[in-house]
């Protein structure tokens, strides 16, 4: 089983978790901020937009002018940084999140440059959701695995990216994961991840599924 990578182990040391309580890890971008909208606002300054034909980011950006696909080099890296503190809440993800915190503890587990986790803390912050944020790259069932060790109640994992979804299928498989995508553009464009539990795209369906499976593992 693989370990979290160093940079991501040493902020989930810093966590306090109660062994007893269900946790909630759930992703950012596309589950508790409209990242594509964002993405969009960011392109059209540029001049550009943004084809939304495929699930997919890289190839897909064009000319405003010439309607041609244009290359964007770190476009991501120029996105966060130019654009972090500004994206908007999804509907309904501060408000769900406060009532489970009553439940549950919640971590905010993104993949983001690490330049910019201030600034994603304080935008979560300002939109209601005050949670543990740890940033990094790449699949994040190691994580998730790791966390999922230190807890002997249910865990639920939300994320986008269907990789991350069966990553943590592989390493965390009694994890509960939701395959949640919050704009109904992207949505269409793609299924439910194959290790996902189940798949659900608006906040009250998601608050009523983990609602409910913790009232039947009696929490």
């Amino acid at each position: 089983m693989s370990s979290p990578a160093p940079e991501i182990l040493a902020q989930l040391e810093t966590l306090e978790l109660d062994a007893s309580r269900p946790l909630i890890i759930s992703d950012a971008d596309e589950v508790l901020l409209k990242f594509m909208a964002q993405l969009e606002h960011f392109l059209d300054k540029h001049g550009l937009w943004i084809d939304l034909d495929n699930y997919a980011i890289s190839g897909n950006i064009k000319s405003r002018e010439t309607n041609e696909p244009v290359e964007f080099p770190d476009l991501i890296d120029a996105f966060f940084d130019a654009e972090t503190h500004a994206i908007q809440p999804t509907i309904g993800a501060a408000q769900s999140l406060e009532t489970l915190a009553a439940r549950a503890q919640i971590i905010v587990l993104t993949n983001l440059p690490a330049k910019n986790k201030q600034a994603r803390i304080d935008n979560l912050n300002e939109h209601g959701m005050d949670y543990p944020v740890v940033v990094g790259s790449g699949p994040k069932g190691p994580a998730v695995a790791w966390l999922k060790e230190r807890i002997t109640a249910p865990v639920f994992f939300l994320d986008d990216i269907p990789h991350n979804v069966d990553s943590v299928a592989e390493h965390a498989p009694d994890v509960r994961r939701i395959h949640f995508i919050a704009d109904p553009r992207l949505a269409k464009l793609i299924g439910p991840a194959k290790g996902a539990t189940t798949r659900i795209d608006v906040w009250n369906e998601a608050y009523d599924w983990i609602s409910q499976e913790l009232t039947q593992a009696g929490y």
